[in-house]
């Protein structure tokens, strides 16, 4: 196969890396413009595309240090022209990173995830997706809650486990809908941006974030309810 001349990745493509990287230590890069990982407990997949063709399908077991590697250069150059590890370099500053094995990385599977249903669907701006992690962080709570009471939509961070728990509420659209639908705030690992958010009362949900051409599908808690 032809390698092509070594490439640069975008400040985008390296920001979707750094959030990949708080979902999964690990990624298994696909030939193509796709980025693709889950986490180990399975409950967060995430997809992107990026605006680089990747040339090669190679392994990395630690984004973080790849990342932090190729911050060691100011303009990197990526080289994948050997088969064991990838050239990072600029001018006469070479780095040798090699490959790691793809059985030893927790990769999402080849099959796409559709939702089995579109129950709840809403827009979540940049502003208030900061709005409710930061106030998650405040008051030291675990969840974020989609709740509809038949007429309204709000997203509340709260202890739904304690009755006594601060919270906070965004209302965020409309539904004739009554539902609580749970989240683990440990598990909205998503970039900063605007989002189109649908929820299926089969505990799955997709993020997406068209700006960055980001897709997350995250699972909820088991004793959300719909209806």
């Amino acid at each position: 196969m032809k390698i092509r001349a070594p490439m640069k990745l975008s400040e985008k493509t390296i920001s979707i890396l750094k959030n990949f990287s708080s979902i999964n230590q690990s990624l298994l890069f696909k030939t193509g413009n796709q980025l693709r990982t889950i986490s180990v407990m399975k409950n967060i997949l995430a997809s992107a595309e990026i605006d680089e063709e990747l040339p090669k399908e190679f392994g990395i077991y630690d984004l973080n240090q790849f990342l932090n590697g190729l911050s060691l250069h100011h303009n990197a150059e990526l080289d994948f022209s050997a088969d064991s590890y990838v050239t990072i370099k600029e001018g006469s500053r070479r780095t040798k990173y090699y490959y790691s094995d793809p059985n030893v990385i927790i990769s999402p599977p080849e099959k796409e995830l559709t939702l089995p249903s579109e129950d709840i669907c809403f827009e979540l701006d940049s502003d208030q997706l900061n709005q409710l992690l930061k106030a998650a962080a405040v008051y030291q709570v675990p969840d974020l809650c989609a709740i509809g009471d038949g007429t309204k939509i709000c997203l509340m961070v709260r202890d739904r486990k304690n009755e006594t728990s601060n919270e906070y509420s965004i209302e965020v659209g409309e539904t004739s809908d009554v539902f609580t639908m749970n989240f683990k705030v440990e598990n909205i690992k998503i970039i900063p941006g605007k989002y189109e958010v649908v929820i299926s009362k089969s505990n799955i949900s997709r993020f997406v974030n068209t700006q960055m051409g980001v897709t997350y599908h995250i699972a909820l808690e088991p004793d959300s309810t719909f209806g």
